[in-house]
């Protein structure tokens, strides 16, 4: 409040204005005040405060200060008016007060009145007034005839500046009137309105950006009162940002439309704006025609994919927009697509679109990425040039395959400088980690990567990503120091203890520790037998328990593996890799139970060991930096039970020394199997003592540690001391420990990089879980200090929580989080003495969970979701009493099936680890369709049920030792749809979670996958996927559609389950399949066209078909060459072929077409070369034989011979003209002994004629002529008659035998005077009547006799042939029997 003096009347302030030099600037007048005063508030200002009484004061004054020179005040420069209701009167004076004081710039009505002859008035003093720079109506009611009247005075004045109406309701007419106004008066550069309603804005900012005016604009929109209101526009042209935050659809596209030619604005950010098609379609308009937007934000605008493709229309005509944000919006694939059209390069040839772009962003929850998507974004990082920073935030839709497939795109790209990908769920996994080091280390160009909210970031495994970009203050010190931390042999080994339970291990190890305590002083201790009451003895150690023992300098601790079956799935977890230095040792009992004196069979210890050495090669698979082989030990307890020249004792050795064999190369074996009596430390002295040579050398073989780990192995054991031997350290406590006592991890100073020596810290707490001393986690916050502590007590416990009597919710697998910390609580805080106290003095419930999820003893629903459900196996239960059957049973339903198992099974298994993380993976791919085809997901402890848009797919954990995955399907689809979504969805799947064991793929039979047979009937019935694919390329190709695969008979007890039976290839595989089939032959008969590449004769057949042998014989040469060429001539229709496919049974249709041309032309050719010389001796033998070997109970053909071979068969083709074969039940003739006269006549006759027989046969003629058994795999033979070594299947053998023959041809006629082919066939001609003669079969009945052939002569050309008794009869007409 101003002090009483500085009050004055009104008569001090009249006779104030007459004086003359003022420094007067502003004067006030309120109105309606309860007494009237005047009020110096400065040396500058005056406040008059007139009473309602004296309201005809304030025209006086009015015309006081009218009538005052302008000298008397030359610095007035505002004048404020409050609370006034104007007369017609005092308006007048208003206008002579400001005609006469020229200096007046400012006049603001607060909480005024106007009628309407008060505000025409006022509007004509506007008109004529060209001195007034800004104008304020606040709260004065003005209304829509107000603004019209101000807007038509303004029209003509072009002085004042600014203009501001707050809280007036003008409305939209008013703000027309205004946006007309702004149309004609250049001169305005500050509106100001704030009105009820955001439609006012509308006209308003039209018009300025339609003129281009260089206006600053704000509209406000709300409630009077103000505690509402928003902003709606804001154009600021001195940044030239253009601000929109709400606007209807009508007042969208009208901006738009303003924009198109619009030169002022450079920033257009409509973020929130909803923008539809139509408005899309605008604002294409404006991106082809605006050359001034720099930058464009329409993120949550609800674009849609029809509205991004205007978008991208207009960016393809576009030349100056730099940056672009879309995130938030509600596209999907298409949208993609298109909005990086213009961004790509679609060919080599091809120019990018636009140029200007340097910034893009997408994405958000909405945002459907899709397949197409994905490749458009990979297709523009690959081919743009101009793009410096891309993003896609907080996309769901993407996985992490996705993002690999993204940063494997960015190798070549040369332009990208930032890749922001932040809060993207897909960004995770250790394999997406690795491709974008493996990219960072490729391209050097990326400054920038954003992974921020990503699960990769949230894990905290981007901190080597962000040293390799060199973000980090310091980066390359932070390297460097963890290269240069000194290295040193490791001080400490652990030795596993595996086995079943009651094998011993507990007792064993007890032993062994007395032998490592025991004093050189005092001898008779390892003579000391400990006794265990028999009861004691009987029970069984619950959980994994380790004693460490300190030999020398180095510390040996042993882990006893629990053998319970509860306990397996943590083994997986404990396994040791990254080259720990560990030994395993395999203890298996005799006995079945340490109570009795029952012996194990043969059978269980073999199963026992196993499973264990499959468990050790399983996960040593698995294991990174695995350098060297496991070392194993085994060890028999209960020795001292059994007779030693037991004969179970010594199968019991062989056994072991045939796994030894059997598992070579993937342990390292130790020779010596163990006999101990695990009660007397005597009995395993030389076990100790294994233990401790081995574990010396294990050490000096494995990799070196940080020195600073054996440092640290003391410092942490001494602060275990000084704290009251707690088990667990919080990682703060480990920082300070380290900034307290290791000088190397320490923070120098405020300035030092703290997040290198962060780096380095956790380095060393890695290498210090790796060998053994500690677990720790990079996810977990804290350390864990005592191994056997969380062993034995935490994991324990954890894994007897009965979580489904307390779960109320519904028993799907599933809980809460705080469900689950509740349960644990509950359960850890239990009356066992000490236990509940203990863990939850260290530990917190949440920090258990976290635990148990690393653990993989429970597995998030969402790993993106803090909240998530988790998933807890032992929740789940077994399916076994429950009936099995399929949701839907109709007759139009088919079913399929297929059976994964481990390729190498004898040796690797998938461990027990394996399904419960199978259940949330392949959960996580479903929930991603439930959307979209309505699919359903259940669980049980080992199936998974699934449906997805009428297929019905169960996925079955089956077998005991070696663990193998069925996939059963019943669906209303066809095969071929059913057959991919296994093949797309679950066995890819499957295959991210085996962790390096390679799955082979199996076909179950069709029955048992209908009747639900139990896995252990339908073990028999599977069928090799590859094995029946190659079976379909060894057939012709009129058979592959009819191919029938037979299925064997299954028996329980002499009871039959199933019969036997067949099922189509075609109802085994999928079209899929069935294509890949024949466009592999289709391939391999291509290889041999191209590799001939003998140019067809001028001269080409075909004019007549019906060509005699006596015309054949003037067109083809005599050689394997002219045979080439025709073959050539056949495989040129394979391209028209191809050309005309449309279904598998065209394709069939073209193959058999194909094959038959082929074997035609191989028969004419073949049929040539056998009657050519029909002259030699009358052909009084046939031509055309071929030699065969017996080998285990079946027959091979033979393609060469060779000096000394023994044990033929002679036997002959019938040489029917067109339809060679062979002759069923021909007993043929056997040959002793092949001599070197044999090998000089036969040989070149073995090496064309035979080779091109079996050209015809490799390719399906085998069928036709009877000799499907006897080819043999001539890839060799064949190989090395045609110097290629390329050979690809039955067709590539075939090429390589006509490149063969070819060459051999050419090699022919380039040599002149060399034998030919007829001299070929003559001299083996001859050695054939020699052999007959020899053999007693000269005459036409002896051959009839032994190789069922009579000799003919053709009737049409009198040539002379053998042939069979049924082309004797069938061709009677065509030939004439002369017999010899």
């Amino acid at each position: 409040m101003s002090s009483n003096h500085n009050l004055k009347d009104l008569q001090w302030f009249l006779q104030t204005i007459t004086m003359e030099n003022q420094n007067l600037h502003s004067i006030s007048f309120y109105l309606s005040q309860p007494t009237s005063h005047c009020y110096q508030e400065t040396n500058n200002s005056i406040n008059i405060n007139i009473s309602k009484e004296n309201h005809h004061h304030f025209s006086n004054l009015l015309t006081s200060l009218a009538s005052s020179s302008n000298n008397t005040n030359p610095t007035l420069r505002n004048l404020e008016f409050h609370i006034v209701e104007w007369e017609s009167q005092q308006v007048k004076n208003l206008g002579t007060l400001l005609n006469n004081h020229q200096t007046i710039k400012q006049i603001i009505f607060k909480r005024n009145r106007f009628n309407g002859k008060t505000m025409l008035d006022l509007s004509e003093i506007l008109r004529e007034n060209k001195v007034i720079k800004e104008i304020m109506f606040s709260e004065s009611c003005i209304g829509s005839i107000g603004a019209e009247l101000i807007a038509s005075s303004l029209m003509v004045n072009h002085s004042l500046e600014e203009l501001q109406i707050w809280e007036d309701s003008i409305g939209s007419r008013g703000a027309e009137e205004i946006s007309k106004m702004i149309e004609v008066n250049p001169s305005l550069k500050l509106l100001t309105i704030f009105d009820s309603s955001f439609i006012a804005a509308t006209p308003l900012i039209s018009s300025v950006l339609a003129r281009n005016r260089a206006m600053e604009v704000h509209v406000w929109s709300g409630e009077r009162n103000g505690e509402r209101s928003s902003k709606v526009v804001e154009f600021v042209p001195g940044n030239n940002t253009l601000r929109i935050y709400k606007l209807n659809l009508s007042g969208t596209c009208r901006v738009a439309c303003s924009l198109g030619m619009n030169l002022t604005v450079k920033y257009l950010d409509m973020t929130g704006v909803k923008i539809k098609s139509k408005c899309a379609k605008e604002f294409r308009w404006v991106l082809e025609q605006n050359q001034t937007l720099k930058e464009v934000n329409f993120s949550r605008t609800s674009l849609k994919d029809k509205g991004v493709v205007y978008i991208a229309a207009g960016l393809f005509k576009n030349h100056s927009l730099q940056k672009l944000y879309l995130t938030g919006n509600l596209f999907g694939g298409i949208g993609v697509e298109h909005l990086l059209c213009p961004l790509s390069r679609f060919s080599s040839l091809q120019m990018q679109a636009n140029i200007s772009l340097k910034c893009v962003t997408f994405g958000g929850g909405g945002t459907r990425i899709g397949r197409d998507g994905l490749a458009a974004i990979t297709r523009f990082l690959m081919t743009n040039e101009t793009v410096t920073r891309f993003g896609i935030h907080d996309d769901e839709s993407l996985r992490p395959d996705d993002f690999v497939k993204i940063f494997k795109s960015l190798e070549k790209n040369a332009s990208l400088k930032c890749l922001s990908l932040q809060g993207c769920k897909g960004v995770q996994g250790e394999t997406l980690l690795e491709i974008i080091m493996e990219t960072l280390q490729i391209n050097p160009w990326i400054e920038e990567v954003d992974l921020s909210r990503t699960p990769l970031h949230n894990s905290g495994k981007t901190i080597g990503i962000y040293q390799r970009l060199g973000q980090n203050e310091n980066p390359e010190p932070e390297i460097d120091l963890i290269k240069d931390m000194p290295l040193t042999e490791p001080k400490s080994c652990r030795v596993f203890f595996c086995g079943q339970e009651y094998a011993g291990k507990t007792t064993l190890c007890q032993s062994i520790s007395q032998n490592f305590s025991a004093s050189p002083a005092l001898p008779y201790l390892d003579q000391v037998r400990t006794i265990v009451n028999p009861v004691e003895q009987a029970m069984k150690t619950v959980g994994m328990k380790i004693k460490t023992f300190k030999d020398e300098d180095t510390k040996i601790s042993i882990w006893n593996l629990a053998g319970q079956q509860e306990f397996f799935s943590l083994h997986d977890l404990m396994f040791p890799g990254h080259g720990s230095a560990s030994i395993f040792i395999i203890i298996l009992s005799l006995f079945r139970k340490p109570s009795n004196r029952e012996p194990k069979s043969t059978a269980e210890i073999e199963e026992d060991l196993q499973y264990w050495l499959r468990f050790i090669v399983s996960n040593s698979k698995r294991a990174v930096q695995q350098c060297m082989l496991p070392s194993v030990a085994v060890v028999l307890t209960h020795f001292d039970k059994i007779n030693q020249s037991s004969q179970n004792l010594q199968q019991t050795v062989d056994l072991i020394q045939r796994l030894r064999d059997k598992f070579q190369g993937y342990v390292e074996f130790y020779p010596t199997v163990f006999t101990v009596d695990a009660r007397s430390s005597a009995s395993v002295c030389k076990l100790t003592h294994h233990i401790r040579k081995t574990c010396k050398t294990i050490l000096q073989r494995v990799p070196r540690v940080y020195q600073l780990c054996n440092e640290l192995m003391q410092i942490l054991s001494e602060w275990r001391s000084e704290n009251y031997n707690k088990p667990a350290m919080k990682w703060k406590e480990f920082g300070d420990l380290c900034q307290v006592k290791v000088p190397y991890l320490r923070i120098r100073s405020r300035h030092y990089n703290k997040e290198a020596v962060e780096v380095k810290r956790k380095a060393i707490a890695t290498c210090l879980h790796h060998i053994g001393e500690v677990i720790y986690f990079d996810e977990l916050e804290f350390l864990i200090l005592d191994c056997e502590w969380f062993c034995g007590e935490v994991l324990g416990q954890l894994l007897k929580l009965n979580v489904k009597k307390q779960h109320s919710s519904e028993n799907n697998g599933f809980i809460s989080r705080k469900e689950l910390e509740k349960i644990l609580r509950g359960s850890l805080q239990s009356p066992i003495p000490g236990m509940g106290s203990k863990v939850f003095e260290n530990l917190d419930a949440s920090d258990l969970v976290r635990m148990m999820l690393k653990l993989e003893l429970c597995y998030e629903q969402d790993p993106s979701d803090q909240n998530s459900l988790l998933l807890i196996p032992s929740i789940l239960e077994e399916g076994r009493g429950k009936p099995q059957r399929w949701q839907i049973s109709s007759p139009d339903c088919l079913y399929a099936g297929r059976h994964l198992e481990c390729d190498d099974s004898s040796h690797m298994f998938l461990t027990p680890g394996f399904f419960p993380r199978l259940q949330v993976h392949l959960h996580n791919r479903i929930k991603s369709l439930m959307n979209q085809h309505g699919a359903t997901y259940s669980l049980e402890k080992y199936l998974i049920s699934i449906s997805i848009n009428g297929i019905y797919i169960r996925v079955e954990l089956a077998g005991q030792l070696g663990y193998y995955i069925n996939i059963l399907a019943c669906s209303t689809k066809n095969l071929t749809e059913t057959l991919r979504v296994i093949q797309q969805l679950i066995i890819p799947a499957i295959q991210s979670v085996c962790h390096g064991i390679t799955m082979t793929e199996n076909i179950i039979r069709p029955e048992c996958v209908r009747n639900l047979t139990p896995p252990r009937y339908r073990r028999t019935q599977v069928a090799s996927l590859q094995q029946l694919k190659q079976a379909l390329l060894s057939l012709p190709a009129d058979s592959m559609y009819d191919y029938q695969h037979t299925w064997s008979s299954v028996l329980d007890s002499g009871r039959p389950i199933l019969q036997e039976g067949f099922d189509f290839a075609r109802d085994l595989l999928s079209d899929d399949d069935f294509r890949e089939v024949l466009h592999r032959r289709y391939h391999d008969l291509h290889n041999l066209a191209q590799e001939l590449q003998i140019p067809p004769e001028s001269n080409t057949e075909g004019q007549n078909q019906a060509v005699t042998l006596s015309n054949e014989a003037e067109k083809v040469e005599p050689s394997f060459g002219g045979i080439a060429k025709g073959v050539e001539e056949v495989l040129q229709r394979l391209k028209i072929i191809e050309q005309e496919i449309r279904d598998l049974k065209q394709e069939i249709q073209g193959m058999r077409y194909y094959e038959h041309r082929l074997l035609l032309e191989l028969h004419r050719k073949v049929n040539y070369i056998a009657t050519f010389n029909s002259q030699v001796e009358e052909r009084k033998v046939p031509n055309m034989f071929y030699f065969v070997k017996a080998e285990n109970h079946s027959r091979k053909l033979i393609t060469t011979v060779v000096s000394g071979m023994t044990a033929l068969r002679l036997h002959m083709l019938c040489e029917f003209r067109g339809q060679m074969h062979v002759v069923e039940d021909q007993m043929g003739c056997e040959m002793m002994q092949v001599d070197n006269m044999a090998v000089k006549a036969l040989a070149p006759y073995m090496k064309k004629f035979m080779v091109m027989v079996t050209l015809a046969l490799k390719i399906g003629a085998h069928l036709a002529a009877g000799m499907g058994q006897m080819i043999p795999d001539l890839s060799k033979e064949v190989a090395h008659l045609a110097g290629s070594s390329l050979l690809f299947g039955a067709a590539g053998a075939t090429a390589a035998g006509v490149v063969g023959a070819a060459a051999i041809g050419r090699r022919n006629r380039s040599t002149e005077g060399s034998r030919g082919i007829q001299q070929d066939m003559k001299e083996a001609q001859q050695w054939m009547v020699d052999f007959l003669r020899e053999r007693r079969c000269s005459t036409g009945k002896d051959i009839a006799e032994k190789f069922g052939l009579w000799r003919v002569r053709y009737r049409d050309n009198g040539q002379i042939a053998w042939i069979c008794r049924r082309h004797m009869y069938a061709r009677s007409a065509e030939i004439i029997e002369v017999p010899i």
